[in-house]
């Protein structure tokens, strides 16, 4: 079977072609500045790359150039678009009506537009995506996997926050976690590669990169997870300042003169090791480089997100009473050998070991602890598309 997996931006569209019989990625690429002069659909497959520049008034047209790509004569990968089984599509929110990924109908797309005011960047453009593809592919179903699904299994004492509880029934203000779908594959492929008890694994997900947040989970199953309402919650980021003290809004709100939606700009865009780094880099490589130069303040940036990470991973394991494995996934997390070395260093109570020869690389499927170490550590390359289309192969069989 051969699903289509889509993750669709407002101006954008990221697209695999995975033939689930053995879960290989056919073709992929990206179409790019959809609804904006200079449109440009670039396709990969077989080791050869296809370059499209022609207008994509909306998502529909996008649609149409990677069927038209995955049939190509030359650049293509089936030779009609009827082999395409199903489509999975990458949705920000499902709010708390959704605890599981979906088979779209009309009542699911009227509770991803319901969303909107949750997830107002990402929702309208997934449901675009759906829709262009209902129009595109008539027939062909489309399922939806929520990145805040993951979070959904969470109790009570773990989402809710400490604020009048009638905001939670009006407006369903909780916390949900996102990097949702990176969460659920690497805890349970962690849970495989470190040979744990599929139902009672400890397992805490390191996904580092400009954004970041950090999971538990026991049997594949979110028990905390550090993002909340929004992806604002939680460590130290790129440009997010995670964590904070709220009365700090007010506070600069009023010595600035500035509006809270101006102060939430500065705490998503600015802030984090951008702003903590006195404004040098949102990237991790910028500012190990300025702090290898004498940066006193990329030097504290980087000291404080390992830190965080540091402090996160303790409390997810007194959550759980104890933790079985610990995997670093994402840009920074499969990349950065001395970012979790320096977060390792921090869990000698916990028993961890780490092996500098086997962390010593980049972005591999790798053990990093050493065989006396207590608590298993492991580099885990994240991969979503596949999670999205194991999910809708589960539903579409």
């Amino acid at each position: 079977m051969k699903i289509l997996v889509l993750n669709c931006g407002s101006s954008s569209l990221k697209y695999q072609l995975i033939d689930m019989d053995n879960e290989s990625v056919m073709a992929k690429g990206l179409c790019e500045r959809i609804g904006i002069e200079g449109s440009k659909l670039t396709h990969k497959a077989n080791g050869k790359e296809l370059v499209v520049e022609e207008p994509m008034p909306k998502h529909t047209e996008a649609i149409a150039l990677v069927m038209k790509a995955l049939v190509d004569p030359e650049y293509g990968v089936i030779k009609d678009t009827s082999e395409i089984s199903a489509v999975g599509h990458r949705v920000l929110h499902g709010g708390i009506k959704f605890t599981e990924s979906i088979k779209v109908n009309k009542d699911v797309k009227a509770t991803i537009r319901e969303c909107f005011a949750l997830g107002p960047l990402h929702n309208p453009a997934n449901l675009m995506g759906i829709e262009a593809c209902e129009e595109t592919m008539p027939g062909v179903p489309n399922v939806a996997v929520f990145d805040t699904t993951f979070g959904m299994s969470m109790p009570e004492k773990a989402y809710l926050y400490a604020i009048p509880h009638e905001y939670y029934e009006k407006y369903s203000i909780r916390r949900y976690g996102f990097h949702g779908t990176s969460h659920m594959f690497v805890s349970g492929e962690a849970i495989k590669f470190a040979g744990l008890d599929p139902e009672k694994g400890r397992v805490i997900v390191c996904h580092l990169g400009n954004g970041a947040s950090i999971s538990a989970s026991i049997g594949g199953k979110c028990v905390d997870t550090s993002m909340g309402l929004t992806p604002l919650e939680g460590l130290i980021m790129g440009t997010r300042s995670g964590d904070l003290d709220p009365a700090i809004l007010q506070f600069i709100c009023n010595k600035e003169g500035k509006d809270v939606n101006e102060m939430l700009n500065i705490l998503n865009k600015k802030s984090g090791i951008l702003g903590m780094s006195g404004g040098v880099s949102s990237d991790f490589r910028d500012v190990e480089k300025a702090a290898e130069q004498g940066n006193h303040l990329a030097e504290v940036a980087l000291e404080a997100f390992v830190y965080r990470v540091a402090k996160y991973i303790g409390a997810y394991t007194a959550a759980m009473n104890g933790v079985d494995a610990i995997a670093f996934t994402a840009g920074v997390g499969e990349n950065d050998k001395i970012r979790r070395k320096a977060i390792c260093d921090y869990l000698g109570y916990l028993g961890v070991e780490i092996d500098d020869e086997a962390n010593d690389c980049r972005g591999q499927l790798r053990m990093i602890s050493t065989e006396n170490s207590k608590v298993k550590v492991m580099i885990l390359p994240t991969n979503e598309e596949l999670a999205i289309a194991r999910e809708t192969l589960r539903l579409v069989q």
